[in-house]
């Protein structure tokens, strides 16, 4: 009965199997770490044999850049979509530090940082973490520029300023592993304060409109 009910079963696409691969391995990365993306761990998490996974990624080294990738760029347009029909560019940049400067960020810091380390010694990783901190500072960059446009933002150089604030993201995302409680406001709003420097906006204004889209 079990092998006639196993010869019924509707195998998945090509697609769609990959794609559950990828989603295994990134939780697994968002989680534990890079290091414990093998072969064998994804098929034990996925009920199927190793071979399956080496199917789709015959390269173990591939499946990892991909969960980390697929993590990062998840991260990214949870915090500044490519599609911001709506709203201005202050207001997204408040939703973008409500969302990156608190415990949720965590995991994602965790893993910036596990990649940026594995990366020396792994080639197909130093490319993607590479094309990902292209693509942050791509689109905090897009935003920047919007706002100059829009006259709420005033910096000479917008490449500069993104470059300038996401440095302050990742120092204060190096602490996800280390008991932030006793940390000063000024700290914890440093990356914050350096926008609001930056951009030429009043002292306190971004400060007050990331508490508001923080609520």
């Amino acid at each position: 009965m079990s092998s006639s009910v196993e010869r019924k079963r509707v195998r998945k696409s090509p697609e769609a199997r990959r794609a559950e691969i990828v989603e295994t391995a990134t939780s697994v990365a968002l989680t534990e770490g890079l290091e414990c993306v093998t072969l064998r761990r994804i098929a034990e998490e996925l009920t199927v044999r190793p071979g399956l996974i080496s199917h789709y990624f015959p390269v173990v080294e591939d499946l990892v850049a991909e969960a980390f990738g697929s993590a990062a760029i998840a991260e990214l347009e949870a915090l500044l979509p490519a599609d911001r029909a709506q709203g201005t560019a202050d207001d997204w940049l408040a939703r973008f530090f409500a969302r990156a400067t608190g415990p949720a960020y965590d995991d994602i810091s965790r893993l910036w940082i596990n990649a940026r380390h594995l990366s020396r010694y792994r080639p197909t990783l130093r490319d993607r973490v590479g094309e990902q901190e292209a693509a942050w500072r791509g689109r905090l960059e897009e935003l920047i520029r919007e706002g100059v446009a829009e006259g709420r933002f005033r910096t000479p150089d917008p490449y500069v300023t993104a470059i300038q604030i996401l440095v302050v993201l990742d120092g204060l995302g190096a602490h996800a592993n280390t008991d932030t409680s006793g940390r000063p406001g000024a700290v914890t709003l440093m990356a914050v304060t350096t926008a609001e420097r930056e951009l030429g906006l009043t002292p306190g204004a971004l400060v007050a409109a990331v508490a508001r889209a923080a609520d």
